[in-house]
Formats: structure tokens, sequence, C-alpha cells
């Protein structure tokens, strides 16, 4: 199958906008910003279970997790993709959610593991999450699940917001702001390879910080939804060895206005359209029923759990 483009996009959007017109059922797809993973594997996805289920998939780039769970819960998508350590927060109403606890989802699968990536510019001397102090430093978008990652990281080397020069960028804008030597460096949590850090290792030289083990067991300790996850040598342009760093997961949610029957064909047409999901975006050869039902708080949608239950995942 060929690989999703911007047109295939529009098609996907445009037949959305004409089921909905004409009365018949539309699911709207939230994903990220337009240069991270989430939308280019949105967009794959989203394509395929339109053709699959018949269902009118249309995908929407937005600013990522904690925006998507409030897109389903004012109504304006069905689906989403999100960080599983936000969903956590949202649904118990602590961290990025606090007191704004939010129950109008449910988790659909887990898919792939979202690396936690720590950019930097090898000309500025820094070789560790340590050296970060006093440096200008992109957290991503502001309220986003990667600004409360970067955080946690941060703190499981003794540092704080206050103590580096802090900037709220998305990830397109991050790489960019790294390529003109106005930043230092920047997080980026996403499926990797990411297009944005691709795209920017093909014009400079960039460097990914470790997390060694030492601190990714403090991490770990403090955040249990964090795992070990090695970035596998070649990712990116110049980087010759595998670089360990810790990953969060990369999760379906759905309304839980939606009914168990859609639910239950979006999810059973997910995994027996692997393939084709693969052959259209890398993150496809991730996903596995194992892992789609494991280290997940939310309490999953009943088509999803009709569907894991009768092949065993559940």
């Amino acid at each position: 199958m060929r690989k999703i483009t911007f047109a295939a996009l529009a098609i996907v959007l445009s037949f959305g906008i004409i089921a909905c017109s004409g009365g018949s059922q539309q699911i709207r797809m939230a994903t990220g910003g337009s240069t991270g993973t989430y939308y280019a594997f949105g967009t794959a996805v989203g394509q395929i279970l339109s053709e699959q289920t018949k269902i009118p998939v249309s995908v929407q780039s937005t600013g990522a997790s904690k925006a998507n769970i409030q897109l389903i819960d004012a109504g304006e998508v069905e689906i989403a993709i999100v960080q599983n350590d936000v969903m956590d927060y949202a649904w118990n109403g602590v961290d990025l959610f606090n007191g704004e606890k939010i129950n109008s989802f449910n988790s659909m699968a887990a898919l792939y593991a979202e690396v936690c990536q720590v950019v930097v510019n090898p000309a500025s001397g820094i070789r560790s999450i340590a050296d970060l102090k006093g440096k200008n430093v992109s957290v991503g978008d502001a309220g986003s699940g990667v600004e409360f990652n970067a955080r946690q990281i941060l703190d499981a080397y003794g540092i704080t917001f206050d103590q580096i020069g802090k900037q709220n960028l998305s990830f397109g804008a991050s790489a960019d702001a790294l390529r003109d030597n106005k930043i230092d460096a920047f997080f980026c949590v996403a499926g990797a390879p990411t297009p944005a850090i691709i795209d920017l290792a093909t014009s400079r030289d960039i460097v990914i910080l470790e997390i060694n083990d030492e601190y990714a067991a403090k991490l770990i300790a403090n955040h249990p939804f964090y795992t070990k996850y090695p970035i596998p040598a070649g990712s990116y342009r110049g980087q010759n060895t595998a670089v360990q760093t810790v990953a969060v997961k990369a999760t379906f949610i759905v309304s839980n206005k939606l009914s168990e029957d859609t639910v239950y064909k979006l999810t059973k047409n997910l995994f027996e359209s692997k393939a084709q999901i693969e052959a259209a975006h890398i993150k496809g050869s991730e996903l596995s029923v194992r892992y789609a039902v494991e280290g997940i708080s939310v309490p999953f949608h009943p088509g999803a759990a009709k569907y894991f239950k009768e092949i065993g995942a559940l």
C-alpha cells in the first residue's frame, strides 16, 4: 500500500464532510501537530479505518494529548491519540488536570511507544541532561503532555523550569529554533524516528541525550508509567549508536458516547488491518493486542473490551 499523502488526507476529510452533511455517522479523530507522529500515524489509520469499516474518519491536527481529551469532553471529536500518562491525569483529575477530572472517555487501545527525546545542538557543549541548567530549552506546547514529561525528567536530574530558559514551542517550531540557534535543546515525546527531528538532522548535526539506568530508575520509581527505551542506531542521521531513554504509550481513547458496535468495529479493524497500517506508517509495526491492553489505567470502552475478550487479550 502506498504511503499516506496530504492529498489522501484531503480525501478523508472530504469524505467525512460529505458523510456528515448527508446525515451518516462520522468519526472525527484528534491527533497532534502536523510535523509529529500522531498526525502522520492518525492520517494513515484514519484512511484505512474509513476503508475497512465504511465509517468516515476525518483527521484533525491539534495540540495533542491534553487538548485532545478536552476536545472529546466538549464533543468536538470522537476518537483521539493521547499519552497514557496524560489520560491517567485526566481520569483522576491530577497533575496536568489538577481539579479537572474528566471521565467522558474510555480507552480503546495502546498503540506504540512514545519516546522521550531530548535533542541538542552539539556546539552548545551540552553532553547530559544535567547540562541543560542555564540553557534555552523548549519543553513543548504550554500545557501539553510533553511539557509535563520535561518537568518530570528534569526533576530527576534536580533541575526545575526556573533554572532553564524555558520556551513553549511545538515540535516543528522547536526544530526550526534549534536550526537557527535560538535554543540549545528541546524535548520531543513521540514515536521515534520523529519527522520533525528527521528533517532537522538532514540540515544540521544533532545529538539525542541519554537517560541512563540511574536516572531512568529514579524517574520510573516516581512515575511508574515510564519504561526504559533504546532509540535504535541509525534512527537519525549521525546517530551511530543506540541511545537509551524512556518512553510512555501512545493510546487511542474514544468518547464514551460512541456505541459498543462502533468501537468494536474500530478496534477489530485496527488490529486486523495491521499489515496495511504498517505499510502506510512505520509505527504500525508496533501494533500488538498484548501491548494494547498492558499498563492502561483508564477502563476500556465496552466495544474495545468485547474485541479484546474475544481474542483472549483480556
